[in-house]
């Protein structure tokens, strides 16, 4: 029997003589000074490393907030569902924690958010030179095996909501997506301006700016240049970009294709991104598909009563056709038009 590993870790930014000290429970009580550094990616950065080094096989992964009394959320209907590796920002981003926590927990947990374990599988790969047809099959056999497109959006989504300010404007979100979906596994991206014509950011430097001042990414090229090709930039956070890139590709398009919609597209950003929100939570089985409001507002970057807004926004667009809101479950119910790709779903 190994003696169980406690699968949280916790650190907390204060500052020291003008300078972010980080301060690890485990490791550095005494806090240490960041130089040079933003700290934000600092205190992701060394969580990641903490759970790479304490991995632990699934089947023994426990929730780590039931095991503490469920103290890190308001009370709700018990433990449920599956284990997940949940990042949560408190005290206005002054401390951060990374934990196993079962998805009742979670969804419970303001400014949470479940990171794909495959962001801590380990260092990304290096880039090899050729291909073969080994190669091709295994690439094959990890995009056959990857999580749907929906699946990857409300991973992006979710862990926007806790990685950016609660004030990030929702261009900016759509931008972080896409950027987030693309890198490659050194968390650099390259977006042409026609992909950012489609989103209607192509002559609107204002999401990139707002995206480096949360320190999130840092742009390599000008944003304002009106003939500039491609914009290039540089992912800070270090679980932004997982591995698996053929699949992220393809949630990115899946997003961009929900957003370009007819019904959509001419629609403000925020109305954009809970269209976006609405298709990777939905299921062409369930036509009246229903998730908690909580959970649907975070990933719209909003609050819970601003929904009314934007979904009526969506019901007089013809996106969707009817939405209603069930007081005891606190959930959300909608019915998107027919046929039931017209969200990409």
């Amino acid at each position: 029997m190994h003696p169980p590993v406690p699968r949280t870790w916790t650190v907390e930014l204060r500052p020291h003589n003008g300078r972010p000290a980080l301060h690890c429970p485990r490791c550095a009580p005494q806090g240490q000074l960041l130089h040079g550094t933003s700290a934000r990616p600092a205190a992701l950065a060394h969580l990641a490393r903490h759970a790479r080094s304490d991995a632990l096989p699934a089947h023994l992964r426990v929730c780590q907030c039931h095991e503490r009394g469920c103290r890190w959320h308001p009370r709700h209907r018990g433990c449920a569902g599956p284990i997940l590796l949940v990042l949560t920002r408190d005290h206005g981003g002054r401390l951060w924690r990374l934990a196993d926590v079962c998805a009742a927990c979670a969804n419970a947990t303001p400014y949470a958010a479940a990171v794909p374990d495959t962001a801590f599988a380990g260092t990304p790969a290096q880039p090899r030179g050729g291909d073969d047809a080994g190669s091709q099959r295994r690439k094959r056999s990890r995009r056959s095996r990857g999580p749907s497109e929906q699946v990857r959006i409300q991973d992006v989504l979710s862990y926007l909501a806790a990685a950016l300010s609660p004030q990030a404007d929702p261009k900016a979100r759509l931008l972080a997506l896409q950027c987030a979906l693309r890198a490659d596994a050194r968390g650099h991206v390259q977006l042409p301006t026609g992909l950012l014509r489609s989103m209607r950011l192509a002559h609107d430097p204002t999401p990139w700016r707002e995206l480096e001042h949360h320190r999130w990414l840092h742009t390599q090229n000008d944003t304002t240049h009106p003939g500039r090709p491609v914009f290039i930039a540089r992912l800070v956070d270090a679980v932004s970009w997982p591995p698996a890139r053929p699949d992220r590709l393809q949630a990115a398009n899946w997003a961009l294709h929900v957003t370009s919609a007819a019904h959509v597209r001419v629609l403000p950003a925020g109305v954009r991104l809970a269209a976006l929100a609405l298709a990777a939570h939905g299921s062409p089985a369930h036509p009246h598909t229903g998730v908690e409001a909580d959970r649907l507002s975070r990933a719209c970057g909003t609050q819970p009563a601003e929904l009314e807004g934007l979904l009526n926004r969506l019901v007089i667009a013809g996106a969707i056709t009817t939405w209603a809101h069930d007081p005891h479950t606190d959930e959300l119910h909608w019915a998107p038009m027919r046929p039931a790709t017209r969200l990409g779903g």
